[in-house]
């Protein structure tokens, strides 16, 4: 069959075609060419096509090179559907996430994205706004119904882990921040390290305790970062007053930040994350209590506009695109080297965290 050598586009064959002719798009019959056409091209089985389009080694070097001859020849582009039924898979991904607008999860659920689209997956993502058990089950439902080969779990709150144990899907699932206790890889920041940074460097500037803003209760980010704050004090000796529990948002840190301002022997705060601390940052001016000056203030996240704020704020930096990144790879070799996973790659890693210290902690007065 003649090539035509009018200049065209690249190849997304297996291992890239390169770029040169562009070739007919037809078959004899005057419709898009299919898998049988290559194959009669090629002179192989339609069986032999569907290994060379999963890149099974089985196949000989000039078995492989025929096939892929005949897809340049006829200008066979393999569709996503042929892949799958070749494959027994979709190349789709699930995500199931909670508060997906927080700068935390909405930048791990982007890293996933990105890197799910580099190893040629789509995702398919679910925000919920509860954490009941047949909220949760539903979704991981849906997601195995949609035909996803694997699925995340930004799991923030116990009871999501809670419910996933109790109605475990077979799909193969890789869970942030809650593990379900049964071997299922599970990814999560070093909460304890950060909270650890945060409440020592306080100390060190001379301040007799460190106040604290919290997360909701029973959210594991919330609470490891509490007990490890509550248990820096101690080992330090210091005072450790109850902690003061907001809902991660602007409103509440500055609700609480009101009444930390007016307590004269406030001079320390370490806050569960960036929102809340800017909500208490407004408090303190308000209340003519200067930052770092009368009060010192560290955060948490590192959101972008953490180093914009007045003064700019004192953080603990998490990694969330890493997160999602090591999140999707773990799920990724349990789809195709499952040895792998607790071997090669760790199933339980713990993203290191990191201190940037900027205007707003200071010397105690």
């Amino acid at each position: 069959m003649p090539r035509d050598t009018t200049d065209g586009g690249a190849s997304d064959l297996p291992g890239g075609a390169p770029r040169g002719a562009r070739r007919s798009r037809r078959n004899f019959a005057g419709s898009r060419p299919v898998m049988d056409d290559v194959a009669r091209l090629a002179g192989v089985s339609k069986q032999t096509v569907s290994r060379v389009l999963n890149d099974n080694p089985a196949v000989r070097a000039e078995t492989r090179e025929a096939v892929l001859d005949a897809m340049r020849t006829l200008g066979y582009r393999p569709s996503r559907s042929a892949r799958s039924l070749a494959s027994g898979r979709t190349r789709m991904l699930g995500v199931i996430s909670f508060d997906a607008a927080r700068f935390g999860p909405a930048s791990t659920l982007t890293a996933i994205n990105t890197a799910a689209q580099t190893a040629g997956y789509l995702v398919s993502s679910i925000a919920l706004d509860t954490a009941d058990r047949d909220t949760v089950v539903q979704a991981v439902d849906r997601l195995s119904a949609e035909g996803a080969d694997g699925i995340i779990v930004i799991a923030p709150q116990r009871p999501v882990a809670t419910a996933l144990a109790r109605a475990r899907p077979d799909t193969p699932l890789v869970m942030l921040d809650n593990g379900l206790g049964d071997g299922t890889p599970v990814v999560s920041s070093d909460f304890t390290a950060g909270a650890r940074l945060a409440t020592r460097h306080l100390l060190d500037l001379g301040h007799r305790t460190v106040w604290h803003i919290a997360g909701p209760t029973g959210w594991t980010s919330a609470d490891r970062r509490a007990a490890s704050w509550r248990a820096t004090l101690r080992d330090a000796g210091a005072r450790v007053h109850e902690p003061l529990v907001g809902d991660w948002s602007a409103d509440s840190g500055y609700a609480l930040g009101r009444s930390l301002a007016a307590r004269p022997d406030v001079t320390a705060v370490f806050v569960s994350n960036d929102q809340m601390a800017l909500g208490l940052l407004r408090a303190l001016h308000e209340a003519g209590r200067r930052v770092p000056d009368d009060v010192s203030v560290v955060g948490y996240d590192d959101i972008p506009e953490a180093a914009h704020l007045l003064p700019p704020l004192t953080t603990i930096r998490t990694d969330f695109p890493e997160i999602g990144r090591r999140a999707l790879r773990l799920l990724l070799a349990q789809l195709d080297e499952p040895e792998e996973v607790g071997e090669g790659l760790e199933r339980e890693p713990v993203i290191p965290v990191e201190l940037i210290v900027r205007e707003s902690t200071g010397t105690a007065g």
